[in-house]
């Protein structure tokens, strides 16, 4: 049966907002596979189609869940913004950027950023044009794509109102997953963990990012999944952003055999989705809701994380079904492939 857990805050209808989880499977699992969705609001929509179809395949008897295996899916981590078509939450935090530990201290910005904060956060209502596009580009020249992109990515934690806020102590949505994370997946001694995002790489590509607290299980991903999807990001030229989801959980498994992975599906250009998110918080702090300005900037946020195109959408959710049908098969195997597997912190 699924469980709701309640979030402070109301749907733009007045609707009240939970995290919902359910299990499949073994009562008293071995192994536990989780997928979860919606930790970036707007992107749940492609988390909740892959959660949703993988529910109709084991009704349908097309997918079965191995004996001593369960599979945990969470919905919509952050249903403020899964509801209001946003990012971050209804304080403006980025829940990806959000899990510090006791003592990291929420300050700071990554290099480069202050040059960039007010190209991403206009602090005027007027919604004449302001050429971001060329902006942008312009910026991505003379500081290069990797340099910017660490820039904006990373989570910043000195403008409350910018992207990719970090907050200034852990959120609702933070405390919760904290809290009953281990006790979702029935205290299983071997964790797979995927968490679905959209917006990042080539147009419907799938990317398997691994946290530099993940990398000594490198072989083992590359070993089950597709390797030219692997992607390290402590190697590879992503970003390393604090406040990550999958690292806290890595550092705080108490001895689990826990594996995460962050699946990023490709949608648009990166300079289209941040002007989406650019324009979508313009439009969240200064026009009205249900205004043509607020609609629009909405509108494109979806589409830049859940393309409208069933094209799109049906490779999309292919490719995410099969990753998940990859680590259901892989969480049975790990015993017989010890190395590098688990360093105990």
């Amino acid at each position: 049966m699924p469980e709701a857990f309640p979030i402070p805050g109301r749907g733009p209808v007045g609707e009240t907002l939970a995290v919902d989880v359910a299990t499949v499977g073994a009562a008293r699992p071995a192994r536990a596979v989780v997928v979860s969705s919606g930790l970036h609001g707007v992107e749940g929509f492609f988390g909740s189609a892959v959660q949703l179809a993988w529910l109709e395949g084991v009704r349908a008897g097309r997918i079965d869940v191995p004996p001593g295996t369960a599979v945990v899916l969470v919905h919509a981590l952050n249903p403020y913004g899964f509801a209001w078509r946003r990012r971050a939450n209804e304080g403006n935090v980025d829940l990806n950027r959000n899990f510090l530990d006791v003592g990291e201290p929420y300050a700071g910005v990554p290099p480069l950023y202050d040059r960039v904060h007010r190209l991403l956060n206009p602090d005027a209502p007027s919604a004449r044009a302001d050429l971001f596009l060329v902006r942008a580009a312009w910026a991505v020249c003379r500081h290069g794509l990797p340099a910017l992109r660490a820039a904006v990515a990373e989570g910043q934690y000195e403008h409350p109102s910018g992207l990719f806020f970090g907050g200034q102590g852990p959120e609702a949505s933070t405390r919760l997953i904290q809290e009953h994370f281990w006790g979702w997946t029935r205290d299983s001694g071997e964790v797979v963990h995927l968490d679905l995002h959209t917006g990042l790489g080539r147009r419907a590509d799938c990317q398997i990012l691994v946290e530099p607290v993940h990398a000594p299980n490198l072989g083992w991903y590359r070993a089950r999944f597709a390797p030219a999807r692997v992607v390290s990001v402590a190697d590879e030229g992503a970003y390393a952003a604090r406040g990550v989801m999958g690292a806290w959980l890595g550092r705080h498994a108490a001895g689990r055999r826990y594996r995460f992975a962050c699946v990023e599906i490709g949608t648009h250009p990166p300079l289209r989705v941040l002007g989406a998110l650019r324009a979508e918080n313009h439009a969240h702090r200064f026009s009205v809701p249900g205004s043509r300005p607020y609609e629009r900037a909405k509108r494109e946020l979806v589409e830049c994380f859940c393309p409208g195109s069933r094209r799109w959408r049906r490779a999309a959710v292919g490719r995410a079904l099969e990753l998940v049908a990859r680590a259901v098969a892989a969480s049975g195997d790990a015993r017989r492939h010890a190395g590098g597997i688990w360093i105990p912190r």
